[in-house]
């Protein structure tokens, strides 16, 4: 009995203590400041950050400003074209240091998905369907071209394997978005990656100066210059710069073309997932069978693991609520005018700051067996859109 209730006056202290410093912590005034404390921080970093995009983004709103201007004087010229062109003088003359990155980068990527977002104001879901379903022919075509070039040109060219799938899978589906999902996919490594960006870059300059002028001289409507846009141009950014130069309906047109194309990153991803995965497989059983070595068998296919939902982009989403929302009449009509002259406004921003984006020393040192690469891709994909207008009366 002694030594039970030694055990009871050895344990009791100790609960009532826990009990005492457990009610003291729940009810300390220094507990309940903790997370307004942990907040002061997080919301100067905040306003830090918001503060570090102005002067960037002040200057890409200033060039889209005189760009405007001057696309109201040179219609067939147009400010997104105008803006973009300002921008790559402005980054050749004098190259935006670090203080204006952070604005620059932000009007290039997120002011340009805002401007995608709100051209949905301007189309209804039935709209988006049709056109989506009606370039699917001339769409697969594109892709199947532009895929099967990459490798056979690429490889008489000497391009090597994880860029020559950059390029192609860059200019066949939708830019830099493309290559950014498929880099983790197929693992290629940072140089190649900025190889093949600039390569696309380059190729989407030239398709917003050269492709209104080839559309004009060979007379196509709005509705055959919107799909050859949205087939035949590699970035959204472009397609909307070339297509708002060529027209209003031509951009609402080329822009859901666009949208649907780049639906066609999930397939190829999880195909280039899968052939990622058996060539590491078929690597691995080799080497365990060399040196009985089980860890590449363990981890091959890591890479080859792909998000699906991740590579939906975020403004798809968003350009589709907001055409929902106008195919059920929350989007007054009387609105559309002034929201698609602010949408086209939001593009010559987002062009603008990519103009000032533009690296030049990157062209140079990308060498020239890409750039022919992506000259013969760009001029297969071109060749190919028009040709399968003309075949399936979609022109």
């Amino acid at each position: 009995m002694l030594s039970a209730f030694s055990r009871y006056r050895m344990v009791a202290p100790r609960t009532r203590v826990v009990t005492v410093t457990a009610s003291r912590e729940s009810t300390a005034p220094a507990a309940l400041a903790l997370p307004h404390t942990d907040d002061v921080p997080r919301r100067a970093g905040r306003r830090a950050g918001a503060a570090s995009r102005l002067p960037g983004l002040a200057l890409a709103v200033a060039i889209a400003v005189a760009a405007t201007g001057i696309g109201r004087l040179v219609p067939i010229v147009g400010g997104p074209v105008a803006g973009i062109v300002i921008g790559v003088v402005v980054a050749a003359l004098v190259t935006p240091g670090p203080r204006w990155r952070p604005g620059i980068t932000t009007a290039s990527k997120t002011v340009l998905q805002a401007s995608v977002v709100v051209l949905g104001s301007q189309l209804s879901l039935m709209q988006i369907v049709h056109v989506g379903l009606s370039s699917l022919p001339v769409m697969l075509g594109t892709l199947t071209a532009a895929l099967v070039s990459a490798y056979w040109i690429g490889r008489w060219l000497g391009v090597t394997g994880n860029l020559r799938t950059l390029v192609g899978v860059g200019t066949a589906i939708c830019g830099a978005s493309a290559i950014a999902a498929v880099t983790p996919v197929i693992g290629a490594a940072g140089v190649e990656v900025a190889y093949a960006v600039t390569t696309i870059f380059l190729f989407n300059i030239s398709a917003v100066l050269v492709f209104p002028v080839l559309g004009h001289l060979l007379g196509m409507s709005q509705h055959a210059f919107g799909l050859f846009a949205g087939t035949a141009v590699n970035d959204m950014s472009s397609v909307v710069a070339a297509a708002t130069t060529y027209g209003h309906s031509a951009a609402t047109y080329a822009v859901v073309v666009k949208l649907t194309r780049t639906l066609l990153i999930i397939p190829i991803s999880l195909g280039l997932a899968a052939l990622v995965a058996r060539r590491e497989r078929v690597h691995a059983t080799a080497s365990t069978a060399v040196d009985g070595d089980t860890e590449q068998a363990v981890t091959a296919g890591i890479r080859s693991r792909v998000h699906v939902l991740r590579l939906v982009p975020r403004f798809l989403i968003g350009f589709l609520l907001v055409a929902g929302a106008n195919t059920i009449g929350l989007v007054p009509a009387g609105l559309h005018p002034a929201l698609s002259q602010v949408s086209v406004f939001l593009i010559t921003v987002a062009l603008s700051a990519i103009g000032l984006s533009t690296d030049l020393p990157g062209l140079r040192r990308a060498g020239h067996r890409p750039l022919v690469l992506g000259a013969a891709l760009w001029v297969v994909v071109s060749v190919t859109s028009l040709a399968l207008q003309r075949a399936t009366g979609l022109g």
